[in-house]
């Protein structure tokens, strides 16, 4: 599905960065690249989604990292949302991008910190396409309070995957 240029290099092989174990790479179920979890690649401790295609699998049940779920279908990423920070004061949404996955099979929600090799191209068509999600999906969105970022929230999303924009 995705040219040979995105699948591991030797660059990006975990041998390259140290002493480290077979659990470094996975193969995505989806698109089948190898994909590298060491975090001076991907800048997050825990890599739960593929880089190229954005999908993860259905991993955990009751709390991330807790690896219990039965299900292991495909995640589908269906948008971007920012992590809601506890402050008393601001907008809510200064925090940390994030995807929103949605279990190909049962439909459960989850939201996942965005590395920093996941292909910017593919995060901006995500966001895009989020725009025509359905009355269903926009509703259990709400109903598990994740709040979808929209077009008003475009310099938002540029800024957090581009750097500051110069005018």
């Amino acid at each position: 599905m995705y040219p040979e240029i995105y699948k591991l290099s030797k660059y990006h092989h975990p041998e390259r960065w140290g002493k480290r174990s077979s659990e470094d790479v996975f193969k995505c179920h989806y698109c089948q690249a190898h994909v590298c979890t060491h975090p001076i690649l991907s800048g997050v401790n825990n890599r739960n989604h593929c880089p190229y295609c954005l999908r993860s699998r259905h991993i955990d049940l009751l709390q991330a990292g807790d690896r219990m779920s039965a299900c292991k279908a495909i995640m589908e990423p269906i948008g971007l949302t920012v992590k809601q920070r506890q402050k008393k004061y601001g907008n809510g949404r200064t925090g940390e991008l994030m995807l929103i996955h949605r279990c190909s099979e049962c439909g459960k929600l989850s939201i996942n910190r965005v590395a920093a090799d996941d292909l910017t191209e593919r995060l901006m068509d995500i966001f895009y396409t989020s725009f025509g999600l359905d009355v269903f999906t926009q509703q259990q969105l709400k109903a598990s309070g994740i709040q979808l970022l929209l077009g008003a929230d475009h310099k938002l999303v540029t800024t957090q995957l581009h750097g500051m924009i110069q005018h």
